[in-house]
């Protein structure tokens, strides 16, 4: 403690303050030294005189990797790549800050959605930046990152210096430059012939998308690169590093006019790989409309207008069938190819499982002129239950086939065939069908497949072909993963079943997996019949107060045995008997079922299909969706409730089904006798 107010007093007081300031001084270098989790790039920063001068004398900002940082790095590490010489906070931090690097390459600075702040595409680590000031009174600050920047460098061999290149400059001089065995050749010349070297080279910070000449192994696909498309690769006056790019977020390319409108994407794979896409939504005579991937071969190069990704294939040629697109499996050149060297395309299992079936799927594919194919994912193949069934070939080839629509379907089709319900299509097999529904509105909006029991969500569609489309799915269909509960939970056609047996307790059962459940389910839209036909009764169907009696009449629509029973195998038993009796939680039911021609599926269907009808007290119901498979059980959705006027009594407010009725009338009468006898 300082006392009095004499010479002596305030000499020791400029002494403090100058020990302060000399502490602060070091602290930045002192923290990088003691800070053990940094140790590696100040070991780096030691070495480097230019960058220690910076930090004696200069004000600066200093982008630290942390060690785990460089355990995933590659290469050499640039450190003056990783200053520059100015002060900037993380909200001081502008769109682009100059490096201290020779030629002075810029710095990309962007932000997510989530608030983070990337640096090119290295994120800075909240929390732990630090601004101090130096000996020489000089503002510097430090931001800890979990990547390692890495600029645009040159190969030993290259005969000249190479700094801070442009776009145009960087496709120019390519083959002299550090980016793997990546070539650019066929692009450059189109580029030349198309006349589009302003588009490279413009001034502000850009988006640019190169596909290298493995792309162009179609010979003929050179010749499709024209002017639109070379627009089609770059994104203006926005630039996107993989890191902090927003999955799926179409962004507006140079190719977007009143003619012709194009957009691109990034989006990731859950093996890591990330993809890029174009979707020409506007097309004319030379561009066609419809999605194309390509995935990112080399990513995140940083040029002096804004950045580069090299990609596998170019961007909105079609010029493949889906037979060429499976078989090239994203880039493969063959099946051959895929499996002699491991490479991991988005389709590789769907395309394993389709050649280990034998092959036949591949050729019906091929041989039908107009197709579409909902192709799982490679995750989605990742289950226990789907082991047990690649080996069954017969059985794989009847799920292959649920997978495959001989049509051209789209999204926009979709959307126009579940303009009033939901839309069904008809497989190859032709007595299996798929279900589509859409849930939401615009970008945001979900489409979801149903297919043999599985409720699929489209997680890429419309991947352009030229005889037809691929949506990429995230589950096998065909191949039960939930309970009848399950299904019943998350099925739309099936909403309001569901919700009269959560609150009358009648769900509960339905997750037992030691059970066999065939449950027939009717569909909304049979339920919404039974208001039109019955409108006080099915008011009171919905209302928990009459839980007890909604229960009842569900119960008559679950069979529970030690087995379930297909619609074919109703069929079967109908044909030796009038009435096939089934076993059901209080009673029995008695039906028959048949197979009729006729507008089964809706008034407004466009064709005729075969399918089956149940007949239940001299009432005909369609079944809307038979064989519906889960891992306890099997659905049949019907489209009428088992349901008959005589089995409700509405009067004064009450409720009930008549054999309730029947019940209440025999205690009545047993205690009538018991006081007569008294």
């Amino acid at each position: 403690m300082i006392v009095g107010r004499g010479p002596s007093a305030l000499a020791a007081l400029l002494l403090l303050c100058c020990y302060t300031t000399h502490a602060a001084a070091a602290d930045l270098a002192d923290k990088l030294r003691d800070d053990s989790e940094l140790s590696q790039f100040y070991s780096l920063l030691e070495q480097n005189p230019v960058a220690n001068a910076t930090l004696s004398l200069r004000s600066c900002t200093i982008f630290v990797p942390t060690n785990e940082a460089f355990q995933r790095h590659k290469g050499p590490t640039h450190v003056l790549y990783h200053i520059t010489t100015a002060a900037f906070s993380k909200d001081q931090l502008e769109k682009t800050v100059s490096s201290d690097m020779e030629g002075n390459p810029p710095l990309y600075i962007t932000k997510s959605r989530n608030g983070d702040i990337y640096v090119n595409n290295a994120r800075i680590i909240p929390s732990l930046s630090v601004e101090l000031t130096n000996r020489e009174g000089k503002r510097q600050v430090m931001h800890i990152i979990d990547e390692v920047l890495e600029p645009l460098t040159a190969l030993p061999t290259a005969k000249t210096e190479i700094n801070n290149l442009d776009a145009l400059q960087f496709i120019q001089k390519a083959d002299q430059l550090s980016v793997g065995d990546n070539k650019l050749r066929t692009y450059r010349s189109q580029l030349a012939l198309m006349k589009k070297e302003s588009l490279y080279n413009a001034p502000g910070a850009h988006t640019f998308l190169l596909p290298v000449d493995e792309g162009f192994k179609i010979t003929t696909r050179s010749s499709l690169v024209d002017g639109k498309v070379i627009d089609g690769h770059v994104i203006p006056n926005t630039v996107i590093f993989t890191a902090a790019s927003q999955h799926d977020e179409p962004k507006t390319s140079a190719a977007f006019e009143d003619q012709l409108k194009v957009t691109v994407s990034f989006f990731k794979q859950k093996d890591g790989k990330m993809y890029v896409k174009s979707n020409t939504i506007v097309g004319d005579a030379k561009h066609p409309e419809g999605v194309v991937l390509s995935e990112i071969v080399k990513a995140n190069i940083p040029v002096k207008n804004g950045v580069i990704h090299l990609i596998r294939r170019p961007l909105m040629i079609i010029d493949t069938t889906v037979t060429q697109f499976l078989q090239k499996n994203f880039g493969c050149n063959s099946f051959k190819f895929v499996n002699d060297n491991g490479e991991n395309g988005a389709l590789r299992k769907f395309l394993e499982v389709i050649m280990d079936s034998g092959g036949a799927v591949l050729d019906g594919i091929n041989n039908l002129s107009e197709v579409t194919i909902l192709a799982p994912s490679n995750e989605a193949w990742n289950t226990s239950s789907i082991d047990n069934i690649v080996r069954d070939r017969k059985r794989m080839t009847d799920i292959l086939n649920m997978h495959i629509i001989k049509e051209r379907l789209n999204v926009e089709k979709i959307r126009q065939k579940n303009a009033n319900m939901i839309a069904q299509v008809p497989t190859v097999n032709n007595r299996t069908f798929l279900y589509f529904n859409i849930i939401g509105e615009g970008a945001d909006a979900k489409i979801t497949v149903e297919g043999g029991g599985v409720n699929a969500t489209i997680l890429q569609a419309d991947v352009a072909q030229t005889n037809g489309y691929v949506h990429i799915i995230d589950h096998v269909l065909g191949v039960p993963h939930t309970t009848v509960l399950g299904k019943l939970e998350t099925d739309p056609m099936m909403s309001d079943t569901y919700r009269m047996g959560q609150f009358s307790n009648f769900n509960d059962q339905l997750n037992n997996t030691q059970r066999r459940y065939t449950f027939f389910v009717p569909r909304d839209k049979g339920w919404q019949k039974t208001e039109l036909d019955y409108p006080s009764a099915h008011k009171k169907l919905f209302m928990r107060d009459f839980a007890y009696h909604s229960k009842y009449i569900l119960e008559r629509h679950l069979v529970i045995a030690d087995h379930v029973f297909t619609m074919k195998d109703l069929a079967q038993m109908s044909l030796t008997t009038d009435n096939v009796v089934l076993p059901t939680f209080r009673d029995s039911l008695k039906m028959k079922v048949t197979e009729e021609a006729g507008h089964l599926h809706d008034e407004y269907a466009s064709h005729e299909w075969t399918g089956y009808v149940i007949t239940w007290n001299y009432k005909k119901i369609n079944v809307y969706r038979p064989d519906v498979e889960c891992t306890n059980g099997i659905i049949h959705v019907i489209d009428y409730p088992l349901l008959e006027e005589k089995d409700i009594v509405v009067s004064g407010g009450s409720y009930m089904p008549e054999s309730s009725i029947c019940i209440m009338l025999a205690n009545l009468i047993m205690i009538t006798v018991a006081k007569f006898l008294n």
